[in-house]
């Protein structure tokens, strides 16, 4: 079933030059799809450029019998975003799939952040996936269907040390992928967010010098990034035709689906409420209920990828 299940269909995928991107673009291009390999070839912070990983995994998806072409745009650029589909339509003629998967990684405590720090990583992590699925949602509109598949990740959705600027842009990919479904329903697109747990290059910037960070990396360093792959590919099949607006995890043999944003406790008062009424009788009450900090004690203590 895997060699037909996206026979017929285009793919774009972003920053697939490596680690989980990489293996999503090999994936779909085994499932039949037609794969659009983006990735500018910058390190982890989003320097250089080199096209070498896209052309790469382009050379193997067409040594296993399938058809690509590489591209270099960056998604943090309106124009170039455009121009990474039009890639799509001239190669192929179309465009069926977008995985908006590429990102960097410029972590520092917040008190230390800089506004460059900041403004970098949310134009590729953020600003990229608006961009890019923007460039596509025209050509979804007129053929009534396509799919958007968005790499957030746990740090926005549960939060991490040192990545204010990250966190933030993985949390905005996720309200984004829900504005989309929403948006975008009619015209039978889907879009879902996806948060993956794999060892990478980015991953491979966490520091690793006391005891607990060592264990800590020896953990993810068990995280295979191609077993995010599969989950991606049934989600941008026709078969996943009923699955929007959702919020998923994968790590490695596990598939998580993630609870979104609800009132989870109520106070009222006839009276109204004065700050003094508020610390007294508001905070003790939900106090069982606040989110702690610290996640140790929470189910979800992997380290955010």
């Amino acid at each position: 079933m895997n060699g037909k299940l996206l026979e017929g269909k285009v793919a774009l995928v972003t920053g697939s030059g490596r680690g989980v991107g990489r293996g999503i673009a090999l994936d779909l291009a085994a499932a039949g799809a037609r794969v659009v390999v983006n990735d500018i070839g910058a390190s982890t912070t989003g320097e250089g450029s080199d096209l070498g990983p896209a052309q790469q995994v382009v050379e193997e998806i067409r040594a296993a019998g399938g058809q690509a072409v590489a591209d270099t745009h960056s998604v943090a650029d309106w124009d170039e975003a455009h121009a990474m589909v039009q890639t799509a339509l001239d190669a192929f003629g179309r465009i069926d799939i977008v995985v908006n998967n590429a990102g960097i990684l410029r972590d520092t405590i917040f008190h230390k952040m800089t506004r460059e720090e900041f403004e970098a990583v949310i134009n590729v992590n953020l600003n990229g996936p608006f961009y890019v699925s923007r460039a596509a949602a025209p050509h979804f509109k007129e053929q009534n269907g396509g799919s958007y598949v968005h790499i957030t990740s746990s740090s926005g959705l549960i939060g991490n040390f040192g990545q204010a600027n990250y966190a933030a842009a993985k949390l905005g990919v996720a309200a984004l992928s829900k504005s989309i479904a929403m948006d975008m329903q009619r015209f039978n697109v889907r879009s879902n967010a996806v948060a993956p747990w794999a060892w990478t290059r980015m991953v491979n910037t966490i520091p690793a010098e006391t005891e607990e960070q060592k264990k800590r990396v020896e953990g993810l360093m068990k995280l295979i990034p191609e077993k995010i792959a599969p989950f991606v590919t049934a989600l941008s099949s026709d078969a996943a035709a009923g699955v929007t607006g959702q919020i998923f995890g994968v790590r490695n043999n596990e598939i998580y689906l993630f609870s979104q944003s609800r009132p989870i406790r109520t106070a009222h008062t006839s009276d109204g409420w004065t700050p003094e009424s508020v610390i007294e009788r508001v905070f003790p009450m939900f106090e069982n209920d606040f989110y702690p900090l610290h996640r140790s004690g929470d189910v979800f203590t992997w380290d955010p990828v």
